[in-house]
């Protein structure tokens, strides 16, 4: 049965398409791809400490490996080459001194010879042979400069071997001789130096050490920085924070002395519109008050004209409040650990006893949340309100997502176009004809409600609601 792929398992032409299908890249190739898709800045760590440590890593890392190679590759080769002749001039002479005293007291006294001068222990073995006459026979693990010193200064067949006695850090060197075999034991140092392992113990000890102070001194940097973001966080969300310290280095002193003064500044014009807002409450609402007392002495039957005067005043002071509660925001509250399910719960009961149908699901919520209690109230007050009046039953659920308590309000009214909700959030705008057209209000309820959230480090979304309304969606962090 065909199944669209050739033989060797890649795509074939589809019949209706005529063109190959796309084979998805895996692994180490798709891997590449996305890497070369990423700009410079997301090529490099997300943290200042991770920055700061790559840049002391990498150049470090291109010393050692510069250092490395040319040691290995001048000093390292010298040294080899120097001890590999020595020692190869060693055997040599020992080779040409056998060769031309061959009675066994001679021999015998140029072994103890080469034992107390050389550090060699020389044997010859009379009669045996190598394979074959001019043959060098290699071993694996042999040296090659110690072979080509070797060659170049016996002239003679030999092998080295340096397996057979590794355990007793000893080189074996046979070298065919006229009357036999001779066997060189000579000692590994020999043509080994230890100068390699103490360079690599000091390069990668040395820079463990540059790195384990540069990150001490990195991390007392960074903190100074973690303290100042921190303490602007806080600042955003709306809570208390004391005169940040400036510490650290220059620059990080300097953006937490701007900090300071940011922050006392915001202070003052938030004191200064309160006194603002408190003088021109005062200022309206006398003589808002002088003219409903007004009326109301007057009694009786009023007349139609006087009655609608008695609404247009109610609603003046309607809109007066919303006004004041908008530009208020969230007022000089404090942040406060707050029992956010029992909040929750009082909220509800307070529309319920207005005969709203509002349920409520808040389980294993945390407690203790920092915030402002009245704003907040507000704030849900405002969306279970206008979810209310659009709707005829609504449900508020609260659950925790990651670092964030997510509140539900959803509704069963007719919703709002997701092309218009960011729209319902801006000041005195009114999307009554996407709504309900017989309900009113000066558009400030969301607005005051996303404002409100939004001092406390959230946001409120609109979507659409499993009950086929409209779900606004508050997240605070926590």
């Amino acid at each position: 049965m065909d199944d669209g792929t050739d033989k060797r398992g890649g795509n074939i032409a589809s019949p209706a398409s005529g063109t190959p299908e796309p084979v998805p890249a895996r692994g180490f190739r798709a891997w590449l791809r996305r890497v070369e898709t990423l700009s410079p800045e997301e090529l490099m760590p997300p943290t200042l400490m991770a920055r700061a440590g790559l840049a002391i890593v990498v150049p470090l890392i291109l010393v050692q490996v510069i250092s490395t190679y040319i040691f290995y590759d001048n000093h390292m080769y010298t040294v080899s080459r120097r001890m590999a002749s020595g020692l190869a001039g060693d055997v040599a002479a020992v080779t040409a001194f056998l060769r031309d005293h061959p009675s066994d007291e001679d021999q015998a006294w140029i072994a103890e010879n080469a034992k107390r001068t050389m550090d060699l222990t020389v044997h010859v073995e009379h009669g045996a042979r190598l394979a074959g006459p001019g043959v060098v026979t290699r071993s694996k693990d042999a040296d090659d400069a110690l072979e080509e010193t070797l060659w170049d200064t016996l002239h003679s067949p030999f092998l080295v071997d340096m397996t057979s006695y590794r355990t007793a850090k000893q080189i074996s060197i046979f070298v065919q001789l006229p009357s036999g075999l001779l066997h060189v034991l000579a000692p590994r140092s020999r043509i080994f130096t230890s100068t390699t392992y103490v360079f690599v113990i000091w390069m990668v000890g040395s820079s463990l050490l540059l790195f384990g102070v540069a990150a001490v001194f990195l991390r007392g940097q960074v903190q100074s920085v973690r303290r100042l973001a921190q303490a602007a966080d806080e600042f955003g969300k709306g809570r208390e924070v004391p005169d940040f310290p400036p510490e650290g280095a220059f620059e990080v002193r300097q953006v937490a002395r701007a900090f300071n003064i940011m922050r006392n500044r915001i202070r003052r014009q938030l004191a200064q519109r309160m006194e603002m807002l408190a003088g021109v409450s005062h200022d309206l609402r006398t003589p808002l008050t002088r003219m409903k007392l007004q009326l109301a002495m007057m009694g009786g039957a009023l007349p139609e004209d006087v009655t609608a005067l008695r609404d247009d005043l109610n609603e003046m002071e309607r809109m007066l409040d919303a006004y004041l509660a908008f530009a208020r925001g969230e007022g000089s509250e404090e942040a406060t650990a707050t029992d956010l399910t029992g909040l929750l719960e009082t909220i509800v009961a307070r529309f319920r006893r207005e005969g709203a149908v509002v349920g409520l699901t808040a389980d294993h919520l945390p407690m203790g949340i920092r915030l402002k209690p009245t704003a907040f109230e507000r704030c849900l007050g405002n969306l279970i309100a206008n979810a209310i009046r659009h709707g005829s039953a609504v449900d508020v659920s609260a659950r925790r997502v990651a670092r964030s308590i997510e509140i539900y309000v959803d509704d069963d009214g007719p919703g709002i176009p997701a092309a218009k909700r960011e729209e319902v959030f801006r000041a005195f705008h009114r999307l009554e004809p996407s709504r309900n057209p017989r309900t009113g209000g000066i558009g400030l309820g969301l607005t005051v409600a996303r404002d409100i959230v939004r001092g406390m480090g959230g946001d409120i979304i609109l979507s659409d609601s499993p009950r086929g309304g409209l779900r606004a969606t508050v997240s605070i962090p926590i």
